[in-house]
């Protein structure tokens, strides 16, 4: 019998992705010529203890979660001590912000006015500047996002390293979330013995793995549709622009039906799966659902097309806050490349022919890239966040991960940002 070997290496990458539907678990290993992540194990299990991002039953959580990190460590024959976990709930709040430096501190005589290199310690001052917001005691900074530099009068700058002026301003985009959110599955984690390296927010770690470039440069928005929120961020010029959480996810679709029918969520949720459409049109009026009595004798038969029509009006209903979102974005062309559908709400069907009906941009199905192995494993969009989670530590653009990688544990990084932010006051 192999012992399991040890993962404290950074070769070694392990994601959580803790849903209110289904807890997943992967780890992977960077793959140095190719700097790709290789699928070592995955796991998923039903979910229990949590709902809408927020934990309701700790002891049923903590379970789950041992049981799918123990299934992923046998199948990669690796023993994890570290993750990635995500976060959403309606708790998460987004927001941009700006801050400015002066780059000459010695210009107080005319003759000694020279202009310097920006450099890395500059990016970091004015980053911390612009994250230096006045927040509630029972919230704290999730990510801080940089967006553009601009030097003097010159914009949209991705990178300002070794270019000289006088004043470097910075915006950022701000994800902020519930401490105590945070904390508790934090908790929750490290009680199975997991050190937590930094918490996701989820439409961005599914950005990160199903976006390509040439998306995010000229403006794509991600729609995450889970099982209790959808989840949505909007990128544009290479960065994100806004992001929110639609608390309405496919259980609402499920749960009309059962009412609708008269029928148990299990039943329910089989019908959505095997019969309902997206779109009613796209529905057969002669095929019949047959649907059981208490003892299992045949009740009555709906036709395929009806049921469709209540997913058809609770998707439009979702479509509708979707597009209500992007439009707070306050970008010029945030649908040049349409949207990018993912989360386990991505796989009912026709819904891609209903979003672009409903939105009148090009949709796609959004699918893992950047990792190897995947195919027939964990290639549909519903794995879009637990791959993503993986190539975080290697792709993320986010400040409090690039100023803090030295930290030992997410709740120091916490700590440190709070301390910052308080000291600049």
């Amino acid at each position: 019998m192999n012992l399991m070997t040890n993962t404290q290496d950074n070769k070694i990458t392990v994601g959580l992705d803790i849903g209110s539907e289904t807890i997943r678990c992967a780890i992977g290993q960077l793959d140095q010529e190719t700097k790709k992540i290789k699928l070592l194990g995955i796991s998923s299990t039903p979910s229990a203890g949590m709902k809408r991002g927020v934990i309701t039953n700790r002891d049923e959580l903590i379970e789950k979660l041992e049981l799918v990190l123990n299934n992923s460590e046998l199948m990669a024959n690796k023993k994890v001590t570290n993750a990635i976990l995500s976060i959403t709930g309606e708790h998460i709040r987004s927001l941009n912000t700006q801050a400015a430096i002066a780059l000459n501190r010695n210009n107080g005589n005319q003759g000694n006015n020279l202009e310097r290199s920006i450099n890395k310690n500059d990016l970091i001052q004015v980053l911390d500047l612009a994250q230096a917001i006045s927040l509630p005691v029972d919230r704290d900074i999730l990510h801080t996002l940089p967006q553009e530099y601009l030097v003097d009068t010159l914009e949209e700058i991705t990178n300002p390293i070794g270019m000289t002026g006088r004043r470097l301003e910075g915006r950022v985009h701000l994800v902020t979330a519930a401490t105590t959110a945070m904390n508790n599955l934090v908790s929750c984690v490290e009680e199975i013995g997991i050190t937590v390296k930094g918490l996701v927010f989820q439409p961005l770690a599914s950005g990160l793995s199903t976006l390509k470039k040439d998306e995010i440069e000229l403006g794509v928005t991600l729609v995450e549709i889970g099982a209790t929120t959808t989840n949505i961020s909007v990128y544009h010029k290479s960065a994100v622009r806004h992001s929110a959480i639609i608390p309405i996810g496919s259980s609402s679709i499920t749960n009309d039906i059962a009412v609708m029918l008269q029928v148990s969520i299990k039943e329910a949720e089989e019908i959505k799966i095997k019969y309902a459409s997206a779109e009613a049109s796209m529905s057969s009026d002669e095929l019949k659902i047959d649907i059981s009595n208490s003892n299992g004798q045949l009740d009555r038969s709906i036709p395929e097309n009806e049921v469709s029509k209540y997913v058809e009006a609770r998707m439009q209903e979702i479509l509708q806050m979707v597009l209500r979102e992007i439009s707070r974005a306050d970008i010029k062309d945030p649908l040049t490349y349409g949207i990018v559908l993912t989360g386990g709400g991505a796989q009912l069907r026709n819904i891609i022919q209903l979003a672009e009906k409903a939105i009148g941009v090009k949709v796609r199905e959004g699918k893992p890239l950047g990792i190897d192995g995947l195919k027939g494993i964990a290639d549909g969009p519903s794995y879009a966040t637990i791959m993503g989670l993986l190539l975080w530590p290697l792709y993320a653009k986010d400040h409090m991960n690039i100023r803090d990688s030295s930290n030992k544990g997410f709740k120091n990084i916490i700590e440190k940002i709070r301390n910052t932010i308080e000291n600049m006051f």
